[in-house]
């Protein structure tokens, strides 16, 4: 890459990394937020959800809004208000204005990331594996420092910091996208003169709202049965509301002319469906051991925050050796072998899991943390590298925010997962069943990861 190209890269990476660190830091602070608030854990996980559920929602949206307003305009905004719910969200009066700032991060950060995937599409031709090596470094090695980052600070400030700490990585992205990234080519001066209501049907607002209120509902009526200990009847209500809803929403989305998720996306492009389905799986698998390691280490095996993040550094150290190196595998050969390989090792991971014992040594964690960092190395370039390849360049800001949809949607079925099996406590009988379950997942990934190359020689045919 040349020298504009590395700085193109530096700036948009300074501003996708904000999405995967602050949904990662997070981890380590859960408690601490439990004792600040007065809650139990299934209230305070909501600080969790409502990141991942607005960050799936916000993906799609604002892949289609770069392709219609522009890429650098989307960037910048998201940069700025990126800003100002890191700056105020350590002011917040309660619990409930924190979930609130939680979700304008959300929105922000979404904008930077839907956005950065496509400016290397279309802005880098050459080498563009090894390209995204780069924005993989920025992407899974802020979510794999996070809570090493978080740990660090809750132990020499507090909560509050792990919000101000995206201020210096905001003003310096600000500053370089502003001069690196070119100017959008799209002319957007029809765009104003719509009306209200043309707005709402080209976002599918009725789109958005089915699936949130859909999802919100279905998570509520779950967590809250799986923590009373029993399902009581508005419980059971709310879940089968949810489950309605969410229907709806896919009845809805293969109706209307312009969809929030385009469904029918993935029956023109097979190709392009097992890739979301895939990387689907791969985060739940990934973030049911990052969200559930951290707690288990705290609750079961009481280890400090600061400890807990200095033991989760050898998921993020793999991460970031592997990355460039699977860059250049995948320039060679392609993603299928990266994957199968990613598929073993969180298999190896999954099973450690299921060996693990309350007496073990605290540090024979971190063989399973490393199978997972070198998979997640692995994934993050492989899992992009094939969307690319699947991925009709006029459609590339759907298709990137499709796929981070994937990554949201595997995120909350990772932590609703993790509440199922454990519930409000943690225990290394649970952590054993979650391990077996993962197992289950990653040996249907070696599966799917194998028949790659017969799918995709089909869809040549």
């Amino acid at each position: 890459m040349g020298t504009h190209s590395r700085w193109l890269m530096i700036s948009v990476g300074l501003g996708v990394l904000l999405n995967p660190l602050n949904s990662s830091m997070i981890s380590v602070a859960i408690a601490r937020l439990q004792d600040v608030y007065r809650l139990d854990f299934t209230v305070v996980s909501w600080i969790i959800f409502s990141f991942y559920i607005a960050s799936a929602i916000a993906q799609p949206v604002m892949g289609k809004a770069s392709d219609l307003f522009g890429r650098k305009k989307i960037f910048l905004t998201g940069l700025v208000v990126s800003f100002l719910a890191s700056l105020l969200a350590p002011f917040s009066p309660n619990f409930g204005w924190l979930i609130v700032f939680r979700i304008v991060q959300a929105i922000g950060t979404s904008m930077m990331v839907a956005v950065g995937m496509a400016l290397v599409r279309i802005h880098i031709t050459e080498k563009q594996a090894t390209a995204l090596s780069v924005l993989s470094i920025f992407l899974s090695g802020a979510a794999a420092i996070g809570p090493f980052i978080g740990g660090v600070l809750i132990h020499y400030w507090d909560w509050s910091a792990i919000f101000l700490v995206n201020i210096p990585f905001l003003v310096a992205s600000l500053l370089l996208a502003w001069r690196m990234i070119p100017k959008d080519e799209s002319p957007t001066s029809v765009l104003p003169s719509m009306s209200f209501r043309k707005w709402l049907d080209l976002i599918d607002a009725t789109g958005i709202l089915l699936f949130t209120v859909g999802l919100v509902a279905l998570l509520v009526g779950l967590l809250s049965a799986k923590s009373s200990g029993h399902a009581s009847l508005w419980q059971i209500i709310v879940g089968v509301i949810g489950l309605v809803l969410l229907f709806a929403f896919v009845r809805h989305e293969l109706k209307t002319a312009s969809p929030f998720i385009p469904l029918r996306t993935f029956a023109k492009y097979p190709a392009l469906t097992w890739v979301n389905v895939e990387f689907m799986l791969v985060n739940v698998l990934y973030y049911s051991l990052f969200f559930g390691l951290p707690s288990y280490l705290q609750m079961v095996r009481h280890v400090s925050e600061f400890h807990t993040g200095i033991l989760m550094l050898s998921l993020g150290l793999c991460s970031l050796v592997v990355s460039p190196i699977a860059g250049r595998w995948i320039d060679k050969s392609g993603p299928r072998p990266a994957l199968i390989v990613s598929a073993v090792l969180m298999t190896f991971g999954s099973v450690w899991l299921v060996m693990l014992k309350q007496d073990s040594h605290v540090f024979s964690v971190c063989l399973a943390l490393a199978a997972f960092g070198i998979s997640n190395g692995l994934n993050n370039v492989g899992m992009q590298a094939a969307l690319f390849k699947s991925s009709p360049k006029e459609i590339i800001g759907v298709a990137s925010g499709l796929f981070n949809t994937s990554r949201y949607l595997g995120t909350i079925l990772s932590s609703l997962l993790i509440g199922v099996v454990m519930g409000d406590k943690f225990s290394s009988d649970g952590l054993r069943v979650l391990g077996i379950i993962l197992t289950t997942i990653a040996l249907a990934l070696v599966f799917m990861s194998r028949r790659r190359e017969s799918r995709q020689l089909e869809a040549s045919n």
